[in-house]
């Protein structure tokens, strides 16, 4: 299982399951399945010794490109599937490929440790039972069980054989008790050692295995082994290792496709609900951003789809407006032509720009962040019919609100949507829109156009000085006010509250 866990770390999820046997015992106990013993053993002459080696598993079959660890639960009839413990006795593993009868041994260990293996409490663990597999080869290659060549990822996760859980680990009856599985670390894996430990090594837990090869006899040997591990899962974490964020971007895939706004906290629950394991939140958070680029494509994607996108636009529909500007990418002080960083973009439809003419003669600008992998900010231009409806009529992705920027929207927005003179343009009071707007060559100078300032934007700058909503709702009655009388009795009210709130 170590083997393929590090020859194939494509497979994010991979589970052991074993099929359990009776075999010959020293003393003559029965044989079940005595011809797939034989079978297995293969050509070696290696009698089965009660030893706490772990022998050479190598069957004559034919080398798996792409290996399995999901077991046909129907095959074998009467054959017992289920978790496996490591058990004190016998250790059956799989050396690295490569290995035979020993080029890679380790010098300082090798045949120096006795067959009786002693764990923290002083007990013997050693040779009490046979092994399970006596079979042996020094070719150096390394082949896999039948089973491998099946995958049946579904079938992990599907309701097992009754009394036995599979997937990743189940909770009993309640479903308040602990896993099936415990937790672990490797702390070393090569091809002569590997050691493994307690997630919580040190914290009061000391469960430890420590195995090597033994490069004269061609196995690996339990060197350490502080007896079963007996702290479950549910003492250490919810969370479970093998729940990594790419099978929950597996899961979570339809919902997002469903509605790419999902919020983290329902995927969440959902991956709780179905797995029986609760993860972290980023780790949910990584699986919706991966599900989304494969839906939708990554960020690099979409940037460079951009050039096909607006020319798509132009021939689809005739008279859309679209400015794309490109910074030149250098290399070693030259430039290079054949690639470009995007730098703005301004577009707008011709349906807005008809639209636009029907409108009140007003206009609002404002930008918001994004927030994705290279960010920048969305300027927008939204009008008003005379219904009060709202109609965005031109938009621009630029790398931030500044003077250029601004500029830049302002312009082609004056140029190609509203080229009408005596429009009004509502702002907040950010300085790259003032100088923008303030430009000799924009026009945007009176009497072409005139700028006021939105009223959100004033109402909440003028509530972090004064506070209450009285004063407030003064402020936004006098701003809103459609004749002079109308916005005089508003004034006067909130001169007389605090003459402090009208200068």
């Amino acid at each position: 299982m170590f083997l393929c866990r590090r020859q194939f770390p494509e497979v994010r999820t991979p589970e052991l399951l074993a099929k359990l046997v009776d075999v010959v015992s020293s003393s003559g106990g029965s044989n079940r399945n005595a011809t797939t013993e034989a079978a297995a053993a293969g050509s070696s002459s290696r009698p089965a010794v009660a030893s706490s080696s772990v022998p050479v598993y190598e069957p004559a079959v034919q080398p798996v490109a792409s290996p399995s660890f999901a077991v046909d639960l129907n095959d074998g009839v009467g054959d017992v599937v289920g978790s496996v413990d490591i058990l004190p006795n016998a250790l059956q593993g799989v050396p690295p490929v490569g290995v035979g009868d020993g080029v890679l041994g380790d010098v300082e260990e090798d045949d120096v440790e006795p067959d009786m293996i002693e764990d923290d409490s002083g007990d013997e663990v050693g040779a009490i039972e046979p092994a399970l597999a006596v079979g042996g080869s020094s070719s150096g290659t390394q082949q896999y069980p039948p089973h491998f060549s099946s995958l049946d990822l579904d079938a992990m996760r599907q309701e097992g054989v009754s009394g036995h859980s599979v997937g990743f680990g189940a909770r009993d009856a309640e479903g308040t008790a602990g896993l099936t599985e415990f937790q672990y670390k490797v702390v070393e894996s090569d091809h002569r050692r590997y050691v493994g430990k307690c997630s919580e090594f040190g914290n009061g837990y000391t469960w430890l295995i420590r195995l090597s090869l033994r490069k004269r006899k061609g196995i690996w040997e339990v060197k350490r082994y502080n007896g079963p591990h007996t702290c479950l899962a549910t003492s250490i974490s919810s969370d479970h290792r093998s729940l990594d964020y790419h099978v929950i971007s597996a899961f979570v895939m339809p919902m997002v496709r469903a509605d790419a706004s999902v919020r983290i906290k329902v995927l969440l629950n959902a991956t709780a609900a179905h797995f029986g394991f609760r993860p972290t939140y980023r780790r949910v958070w990584m699986a919706k951003q991966k599900a989304i680029a494969l839906i939708y494509g990554d960020w690099d994607e979409s940037y460079n789809e951009l050039p096909r996108w607006v020319l798509g636009d132009q021939l689809t529909m005739p008279g859309t407006v679209a400015i794309l500007r490109t910074s030149p990418v250098r290399v070693s002080g030259q430039v290079d032509e054949s690639q470009a960083f995007f730098h703005r973009l301004f577009w707008t439809f011709p349906p807005l720009i008809q639209a636009f003419r029907h409108c009140k003669p007003l206009v609002s600008i404002d930008g918001t962040h994004l927030y994705g992998k290279y960010g920048g900010t969305l300027l927008i231009a939204i009008a008003q019919d005379g219904n009060s409806n709202i109609l965005p009529v031109a938009f621009a992705l630029v790398e931030g609100e500044n003077a250029e920027s601004w500029s830049f929207f302002l312009s082609h927005l004056r140029q190609h949507v509203t080229p009408q003179p005596g429009l009004l343009v509502i702002s907040d009071r950010h300085n790259g829109i003032k100088a923008a707007l303030e430009a000799p060559d924009g026009g945007w100078l009176p009497p072409s156009a005139y700028r006021a300032f939105c009223i959100r934007h004033v109402a909440a700058n003028f509530a972090l000085t004064f506070k209450g909503k009285d004063a407030r709702r003064l402020l936004v009655n006098a701003a809103y006010a459609k004749t002079e009388v109308e916005f005089d009795y508003w004034f006067d009210i909130l001169q007389s509250k605090d003459p402090a709130m009208c200068e």
